[in-house]
Order: C-alpha cells, then sequence, then structure tokens
C-alpha cells in the first residue's frame, strides 16, 4: 500500500470519494477507470477497489476486498489541549498526534487561552491527511471547541490527568498511568492552568501530574503526553 484515499461514502459494495479525493486522484495522479486504489473509512477498515466511472466531481469505485486494521493498543488516548495563539502550532500537533495513533482530541477554551475560535473544517481535514500519510485506518476524533470546566465535568475516561507546572512536585505522568485503561490528558495554554482550573479538574476526578522538569510548549506537551501514553511503559 503506497497511497491510501478516504471516504466514509462506502455502500453497497461500492465506495464513492468526494470531489476534493477525486480531483487528485485523477488530475494528479492521473488515475483512470480499471486502475486499483486502496481506501480506508477511518473507522478501522482497510479497502481494495476499482475505478469503475470517473465524473468531473466525484470517483465511483466497486469494493474488492475489506480488511480490519489491527488495533494499536487495547485502550484509548484521549487528548485535551489548549489551542496555540499560532494555529500552525496546533495543526503540527494534531498531524503527529495522529500519526502516533490519539484517537480523540478536545481543544480546551481555558482562562488563559491565547485564542478563543478555531475552524474544525480545517483541522479536520489535518488530521485526514496525517491519517492518510501514515496509512492509519482509524480517524481520530476531534471535538469542538470546548469550555474548561464543562469539559472536565463531562468526561468520563478511567483515568483523568491534568499536566501543570505547580509550585511543589508533582508525580510525572509516566508513574501514574495504569496499563490498558482509557486515558484522558489535559493540557493548559502557554500561561498554564489557573489555580482555580486545578482545583476544578481535581474535585471532578483529575490527577495533577507533571511532564518532567523543563518547561514545554503546549504542541510538544501534548505531543510528549501521546508518546507517554502509547508507549511501553504502560506495563
Amino acid at each position: 500500500m503506497n497511497q491510501l484515499f478516504y471516504t466514509t461514502a462506502i455502500e453497497n459494495g461500492f465506495a464513492k470519494l468526494d470531489e476534493e479525493e477525486s480531483r487528485h486522484l485523477t488530475s494528479v495522479l492521473r488515475k483512470k477507470q480499471g486502475d486499483l486504489l486502496s481506501l480506508t473509512d477511518g473507522k478501522g477498515f482497510f479497502y481494495e477497489a476499482e475505478i469503475v466511472d470517473v465524473g468531473k466531481k466525484t470517483v465511483l469505485t466497486r469494493i474488492l476486498s475489506q480488511t480490519e486494521a489491527p488495533e494499536n493498543r487495547p485502550y484509548r488516548i484521549h487528548i485535551a489541549i489548549a489551542p496555540t495563539k499560532q494555529i500552525e502550532r496546533l495543526e503540527w500537533f494534531l498531524e503527529k498526534a495522529t500519526e502516533l495513533g490519539v484517537d480523540e482530541i478536545t481543544p480546551l477554551l481555558c482562562k488563559r487561552s491565547e485564542r478563543e475560535t478555531i475552524r474544525l473544517d480545517r483541522l479536520e481535514k489535518i488530521l485526514v491527511s496525517a491519517m492518510k500519510q501514515s496509512l492509519r485506518a482509524h480517524l481520530p476524533r476531534l471535538n469542538p471547541l470546548t469550555k474548561f470546566q464543562d469539559f472536565v465535568k463531562q468526561t468520563d475516561e478511567p483515568e483523568r490527568y491534568i499536566a501543570w507546572c505547580a509550585d511543589e512536585p508533582l508525580p510525572h505522568l509516566k508513574e501514574e498511568m495504569v496499563a490498558n485503561d482509557d486515558l484522558v490528558i489535559a493540557i493548559g495554554p502557554e500561561g498554564d492552568f489557573s489555580p482555580e482550573e486545578t482545583q476544578i479538574a481535581f474535585q471532578s476526578g483529575f490527577s495533577w501530574v507533571s511532564l518532567g522538569e523543563a518547561r514545554l510548549r503546549t504542541e510538544t506537551a501534548g505531543l510528549y503526553a501521546v508518546m507517554l501514553a502509547g508507549s511501553s511503559v504502560r506495563t
């Protein structure tokens, strides 16, 4: 599998590609009727398909085979992260976290947030592109921008952590995680979470953790959390 295409329009043994995917397929790659493609639905399945019709705005393919992608791990990784002032830094995080196999991402609106709006449609495209580039079959779930107080009260993962730069020493995230449990890790804005937010999180069942002695940028902290949560230290 050298190149992967994405579509959710799969029904009755056929898959239809949207206008953007179809344009790339025909105008850039010069694919034509009878050519074979590799597809994913972003829900854990790969498909081998044959092009049967090339239209002006869509390409129709016939599904030849379906394969379920192996699970990355027996638990889900959910990262809640405050969008950065420079949106390119958040986009970088989304791309790399998708390549590493994050399952869910919630943008957080915090007291000290530097950005209060995001374009979900643009961020979704980055996730799709990263999924295809890394030849994965699972598209991370991207939630709308959520107020911090609402987020901590509604999340229900068995393991809940909030990473912040406390004045007193905190246990490192890698020392607190339990093997094979779904988990969520909250990462704050450049100015960190406010003391009130850390208290609200604690009262909602979150554990306070550190990501080490170095002060990390928001997007670096988020990616580091994904790497720790997905690594072999969870044994």
